[in-house]
Protein backbone atom coordinates (compact mmCIF):
# COMPACT_ATOMS: atom_id res chain seq x y z
CA UNK A 1 0.00 0.00 0.00
CA UNK A 2 1.87 3.67 -0.93
CA UNK A 3 -0.83 5.78 0.91
CA UNK A 4 -3.03 5.07 4.08
CA UNK A 5 -5.47 7.77 2.32
CA UNK A 6 -7.26 7.00 -0.93
CA UNK A 7 -9.57 9.80 -1.37
CA UNK A 8 -10.77 12.38 0.86
CA UNK A 9 -14.29 14.54 0.69
CA UNK A 10 -15.01 17.83 2.78
CA UNK A 11 -18.87 18.34 3.04
CA UNK A 12 -20.24 21.84 2.27
CA UNK A 13 -23.61 23.31 2.96
CA UNK A 14 -22.89 26.32 0.82
CA UNK A 15 -20.85 25.04 -2.05
CA UNK A 16 -20.01 27.67 -3.40
CA UNK A 17 -18.84 29.68 -0.87
CA UNK A 18 -17.09 26.46 0.26
CA UNK A 19 -14.93 26.54 -3.09
CA UNK A 20 -13.91 29.77 -2.76
CA UNK A 21 -12.54 29.92 0.67
CA UNK A 22 -10.31 26.68 -0.59
CA UNK A 23 -9.83 28.23 -3.88
CA UNK A 24 -8.27 31.14 -1.80
CA UNK A 25 -6.61 29.29 1.09
CA UNK A 26 -4.70 26.96 -1.38
CA UNK A 27 -4.23 29.37 -3.93
CA UNK A 28 -5.36 27.07 -6.73
CA UNK A 29 -8.38 26.36 -8.94
CA UNK A 30 -11.21 23.92 -8.11
CA UNK A 31 -12.32 21.70 -11.00
CA UNK A 32 -16.05 21.59 -10.54
CA UNK A 33 -17.30 17.77 -11.68
CA UNK A 34 -20.77 17.51 -12.92
CA UNK A 35 -23.29 15.35 -11.13
CA UNK A 36 -26.61 14.75 -10.39
CA UNK A 37 -26.86 14.10 -7.11
CA UNK A 38 -24.20 16.20 -5.91
CA UNK A 39 -22.54 20.08 -5.99
CA UNK A 40 -19.07 18.39 -6.41
CA UNK A 41 -15.30 20.17 -6.52
CA UNK A 42 -12.27 18.32 -6.73
CA UNK A 43 -8.93 19.62 -5.33
CA UNK A 44 -5.60 19.51 -6.70
CA UNK A 45 -3.43 15.87 -6.70
CA UNK A 46 -0.19 14.70 -8.69
CA UNK A 47 -2.42 11.36 -10.13
CA UNK A 48 0.81 10.54 -12.52
CA UNK A 49 2.86 10.41 -9.11
CA UNK A 50 0.71 8.12 -6.86
CA UNK A 51 -0.83 11.93 -5.05
CA UNK A 52 -3.86 11.53 -2.81
CA UNK A 53 -6.95 13.58 -3.92
CA UNK A 54 -9.97 14.90 -2.04
CA UNK A 55 -12.86 16.94 -3.03
CA UNK A 56 -15.56 19.25 -1.44
CA UNK A 57 -18.84 18.29 -1.86
CA UNK A 58 -22.60 19.20 -0.78
CA UNK A 59 -25.80 16.83 -0.79
CA UNK A 60 -27.87 15.02 1.16
CA UNK A 61 -25.95 13.24 3.96
CA UNK A 62 -22.86 14.95 3.38
CA UNK A 63 -22.76 17.02 7.10
CA UNK A 64 -19.83 19.24 7.87
CA UNK A 65 -18.38 18.87 11.35
CA UNK A 66 -15.75 19.85 13.82
CA UNK A 67 -15.87 16.69 15.10
CA UNK A 68 -14.07 13.35 14.36
CA UNK A 69 -11.64 12.75 11.50
CA UNK A 70 -9.55 15.77 10.71
CA UNK A 71 -8.19 15.91 6.73
CA UNK A 72 -4.54 17.52 7.16
CA UNK A 73 -4.23 19.31 4.05
CA UNK A 74 -0.50 19.71 2.16
CA UNK A 75 0.67 23.40 3.46
CA UNK A 76 2.74 23.51 1.17
CA UNK A 77 6.74 24.51 2.13
CA UNK A 78 5.53 26.48 5.53
CA UNK A 79 2.00 26.41 6.09
CA UNK A 80 2.36 29.59 7.15
CA UNK A 81 1.26 30.86 4.14
CA UNK A 82 -2.03 29.89 3.70
CA UNK A 83 -3.00 29.89 7.40
CA UNK A 84 -2.12 33.78 6.71
CA UNK A 85 -5.72 33.04 4.47
CA UNK A 86 -7.56 31.34 6.29
CA UNK A 87 -9.65 34.33 8.65
CA UNK A 88 -9.56 36.85 5.31
CA UNK A 89 -11.01 34.23 3.76
CA UNK A 90 -13.81 33.37 6.40
CA UNK A 91 -12.76 30.41 8.48
CA UNK A 92 -11.23 30.19 12.04
CA UNK A 93 -7.98 29.25 13.29
CA UNK A 94 -8.49 27.01 16.24
CA UNK A 95 -4.67 25.98 16.37
CA UNK A 96 -1.88 27.65 15.50
CA UNK A 97 1.18 26.84 13.86
CA UNK A 98 2.56 23.97 16.35
CA UNK A 99 5.81 22.12 15.96
CA UNK A 100 5.52 18.20 16.09
CA UNK A 101 9.16 17.52 16.19
CA UNK A 102 11.09 16.32 13.01
CA UNK A 103 8.10 15.83 11.67
CA UNK A 104 7.33 19.87 11.10
CA UNK A 105 4.41 21.67 12.14
CA UNK A 106 0.34 21.45 11.59
CA UNK A 107 -1.78 23.44 12.67
CA UNK A 108 -5.64 23.15 12.41
CA UNK A 109 -9.21 25.60 11.57
CA UNK A 110 -12.61 25.65 10.97
CA UNK A 111 -13.46 26.28 7.05
CA UNK A 112 -16.74 28.42 6.73
CA UNK A 113 -18.65 25.26 6.65
CA UNK A 114 -18.11 24.50 9.84
CA UNK A 115 -15.44 21.86 9.46
CA UNK A 116 -12.64 21.30 11.77
CA UNK A 117 -9.37 20.99 8.76
CA UNK A 118 -5.50 20.79 9.07
CA UNK A 119 -2.33 21.87 7.53
CA UNK A 120 0.39 19.87 7.85
CA UNK A 121 3.95 21.22 6.25
CA UNK A 122 7.89 20.76 7.04
CA UNK A 123 8.87 24.08 7.89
Amino acid sequence: MKNAINWFEIPATDFERAKKFYETILDTKIQEMPNMEYKYGMLPADWENGGVGGGIVQGEGMNPSDKGSVVYLNGGEDLSVPLAKVESAGGKIVMPKTAIGMNGFIAQFLDTEGNKVAFHSIK
